[in-house]
């Protein structure tokens, strides 16, 4: 909603913004005595209609144009900064650094946040089920649970926290359903499959209802969370079942597709003999210790020069725009590697560590408010931060050794999860702000940019490592993914997302779904859910290439759908 004015004056300005802005819904809300007018969403969006030299002025002006959270105004910068004539070259810069954001999420999960989940599932001693549903899905589904999370902070994003989950869903049930399905015909795993498009089928319908109702309380958002914990409950104990009836020898012995780990077992232990074969040539006649300093600046090399060598060109092009941000993320994020025999331990750069880490951290949350703040007005947060870092880090640098880690050297697992956690939320951040900007100045909705530049962002990753999973050979593993992981986005992401807003005087979420658009979005998602239902079932659980074709036509149809009634070239009653 869009805040016209804090105290309107006088019923006269209440009457006269009625009539001025007629097709807005507007309320008066009583707090502390004080009525303020309110008005709908799409008043920010009216900046196009003013003229050119007005743009500034009502964009500063208008309250529902401010962006509360991210380091920078974009809105500001479209409308005020460039003139009106370069507003094509400011989309294109706008555009480019959102690429740019979805490589640093894409980066920052999959190079630092996931190896520290797995190295603290590791060191918990977690069965591969339950870390497979826990921390690999929240390590692959980061950039989908933090972009809801801060989309749901402000009630005027909330449609594109929806549009994206929903988006995600239809995309990932569909699109990459069906191209592992064309790319190798496989058979499914029956029960698997059965138990995942049950829950997604559940936690689509409970979404769908919280729409209709048009908020979501605090036993609702602990729902999400508590249907989340079924799941992964229900899944440690088929999994035990299923064990012990190998065990016991009740299920006859069939043919079936190998496992990713034992592949990656074969497959590692010969790829490491031959690295190691390969490494013998570099590798010293006498063992020396290598110095302080070399340790450093070897850490903090993001190149591979033995592998840029043997590249394309296009992957050494994509690895030069990868460099600032990997050189940054391993400056200020440790990395726990349990499969090596140092555990990756670095010590001048894992005392570094002490330092960048939690000033990340602080400086990163709630955009730097908290690390600003001053101690009785004196003192800086921050500069707290690092002496006191300053101090570990010389404690820790004169009580270790260079080539043996010490055994606390696991607790630097939990610091690095929290710094890239602050890394992808403050990117997260800014692509939902980049986003709804995106959307002012092409008038369009939260929810199609959620189906379509959010989704689609935040799913490149699984569409490439899930096809190339079954190009490997493994598809059924491939097909099951694509389930698993949005079970949890979608549980995680809403329930996480609601609850974090929720405080004690708001113990409500208010949802405001984009008109029709949000319900086309829902039932799309709903019915591909029980088409593939239906149908995987009745093939016997053997996927083809039919199945896939038929996917994503569906994809291609719902799509043209939603941009057509987006742009009001289909128009259909209003529910």
């Amino acid at each position: 909603m869009v805040k016209l004015g804090r105290e309107p004056r006088s019923f006269k300005s209440l009457s006269s913004a009625l009539l001025t802005k007629p097709h807005c819904l507007l309320m008066i809300t009583l707090r502390l005595g004080n009525p303020w007018l309110s008005m709908c969403h799409s008043a920010c969006w009216e900046v196009r209609k003013q003229n050119s030299s007005q743009w500034c002025s009502f964009i500063r002006t208008n309250p529902d144009c401010q962006i509360d959270g991210g380091f920078l105004d974009y809105l500001d910068g479209v409308f005020c900064v460039f003139p009106s004539t370069l507003l094509p070259l400011a989309v294109t810069l706008y555009a480019m650094w959102l690429l740019y954001l979805f490589i640093i999420l894409g980066v920052t999960a999959e190079k630092f946040f996931c190896p520290n989940l797995s190295a603290i599932s590791t060191n918990l001693r977690l069965s591969h089920n339950v870390a497979g549903v826990t921390f690999l899905a929240f390590g692959n589904g980061a950039p989908d649970v933090f972009s809801a999370v801060v989309a749901f902070s402000d009630p005027r994003t909330a449609g594109l926290a929806i549009g994206a989950l929903f988006g995600a869903g239809i995309f990932v049930t569909t699109v990459l359903a069906g191209g592992i399905a064309l790319v190798k015909p496989f058979t499914a795993a029956s029960r698997p499959f059965l138990r995942d498009a049950i829950f997604y089928m559940v936690a689509v319908f409970v979404t769908f209802l919280a729409l209709y109702f048009g908020s979501i309380s605090l036993p609702w958002a602990l729902g999400y969370l508590g249907l989340y914990i079924f799941y992964v409950c229900t899944v440690v104990i088929c999994t035990w079942i299923h064990r012990r009836q190998r065990r016991e020898g009740s299920s006859t012995s069939s043919s079936r597709e190998p496992e990713l780990v034992t592949e990656s077992e074969n497959g590692g232990s010969t790829s490491s003999m031959n690295g190691a074969d390969f490494g013998e040539e570099y590798r010293p006649l006498l063992p020396h210790e290598e110095k302080t300093l070399h340790i450093l600046t070897k850490s903090l090399n993001t190149l591979d020069y033995r592998k840029w060598r043997r590249k394309p060109c296009y992957w050494r092009l994509f690895e030069v725009f990868k460099m600032p941000i990997e050189f940054v993320l391993l400056l200020s994020v440790p990395i726990v590697d349990p499969d090596k025999e140092d555990r990756n331990w670095k010590r001048p750069l894992n005392c570094l560590h002490l330092i960048t880490s939690p000033l990340v951290c602080i400086l990163t949350l709630k955009s730097g408010a908290y690390g600003l703040y001053k101690i009785q007005g004196v003192f800086p947060i921050w500069g707290m931060v690092i002496l006191t870092g300053a101090f570990l880090a010389l404690v820790i640098f004169f009580t270790t050794k260079n080539r043996e880690p010490p055994k606390y050297h696991c607790l630097f697992a939990f610091l690095g999860f929290l710094a890239s956690a602050m890394w992808i939320k403050a990117a997260a951040t800014e692509v939902v702000n980049i986003l709804r900007t995106l959307g002012v100045i092409f008038q369009l909705s939260n929810t199609v940019l959620g189906l379509t530049l959010l989704a689609w962002g935040n799913s490149i990753g699984d569409t490439f490592s899930d096809l190339t999973m079954a190009r490997q050979g493994y598809p059924r593993m491939a097909f099951s993914a694509c389930f698993g992981g949005i079970i949890f986005n979608i549980l995680v992401g809403v329930g996480l997302g609601c609850l974090l807003q929720m405080t004690s005087s708001q113990s409500v979420v208010k949802l405001e779904p984009d008109g029709l658009l949000m319900w086309i979005l829902a039932g799309a998602l709903g019915l591909s859910l029980v088409f593939s239902f239906v149908s995987v079932p009745a093939q016997c659980f053997h996927l083809g290439k039919a199945y896939g074709i038929c996917l994503l036509i569906y994809y291609l149809a719902f799509l043209t759908v939603a941009l057509l009634t987006e742009f009001k070239v289909i128009e259909l009653t209003t529910l």
